[in-house]
């Protein structure tokens, strides 16, 4: 899927709600753990209250690696099952050296036929690229997440120099910023925005106006609205752009808002609250 298809998914169903499929079996509804392929039934039923609130589902391969070959199945009937006019994400958080990333990109976006893939950048470039080459595909490459660990690596401050000039080779300056800073500035180089996003986690909502200005015009997946305390007002006030440019993604509070047997309706109703907010976001844009 393309932006421009992204993008006028976003403004015809007047959402960028992403569900998350973060499925376990531990906390499914009891009557379907008994189930034969229990994962993705949960998964089909999830997915068919959800459809009409998003346009986007991310599947983290985790839980379903998690079950060895039954998992993998249960994966591949899921991504399979979700329409195509819906952006799907393989939460692999892959990245290893090039022919190794070539192999990921491969089982992701052929194999799979995922639309994107989430990327770990930490190995630099050449790890990163593989993934770039596919045209049609995207690769979400992780920015600063939502997580407490953040703090350990990508808010640490980092000096960087910049070079001096030809003429004058006193004028180099040292410039200081945080780590996930200049991963995002060093990345947009490695593609484009019409195949590249960042992961910017929504409990990070105090930094968004200065990652905005860093990349203006990337699509965001927005993690940790919901259960993880983000606000989605918080991130559509500060980061939206005039193409919308954010999918926020919300796993446990919609997939598991109930334990009953109305699991499926309960969390069409969650989705359909968060499409109505976003809407309203979506209303006050000016496209033009």
């Amino acid at each position: 899927m393309n932006r421009k298809q992204l993008v006028d998914q976003i403004f015809s169903k007047g959402t960028y709600l992403c569900v998350g499929l973060d499925t376990d079996l531990s906390k499914i509804p009891v009557h379907l753990r008994e189930h034969p392929n229990a994962l993705f039934e949960f998964n089909r039923q999830i997915i068919d209250a959800t459809k009409d609130f998003c346009v986007s589902y991310k599947i983290n391969t985790a839980f379903y690696e998690a079950y060895g070959v039954k998992g993998w199945q249960a994966l591949e009937e899921t991504v399979n099952y979700i329409p195509d006019t819906h952006f799907t994400i393989a939460d692999a958080k892959r990245g290893d050296i090039g022919n190794t990333s070539a192999q990921y990109a491969k089982a992701f976006f052929e194999t799979l036929a995922f639309d994107s893939i989430t990327v770990a950048p930490y190995m630099g470039s050449d790890s990163v690229k593989p993934f770039l080459e596919y045209d049609g595909k995207w690769t979400i490459l992780l920015g600063l997440t939502s997580n407490t660990g953040a703090k350990d690596f990508e808010l640490q401050q980092v000096v960087t120099t910049k070079k001096a000039s030809e003429e004058n080779i006193h004028t180099a300056q040292q410039h200081t910023s945080f780590l996930y800073e200049k991963v995002l500035v060093d990345a947009s180089g490695w593609g484009n925005t019409d195949n590249l996003m960042f992961v910017i986690g929504a409990t990070q909502a105090d930094q968004f106006a200065a990652i905005r200005k860093l990349t203006p015009e990337h699509f965001y997946l927005v993690p940790g609205v919901g259960t993880q305390g983000g606000s989605l007002r918080d991130i559509s006030e500060q980061a939206l752009i005039k193409d919308c440019g954010l999918l926020v993604n919300v796993s446990r509070a919609i997939i598991y808002a109930s334990e009953g047997e109305d699991f499926a309706t309960e969390a069409g109703a969650i989705a359909q609250q968060y499409a109505i907010e976003m809407k309203a976001y979506l209303d006050g844009l000016s496209r033009n």
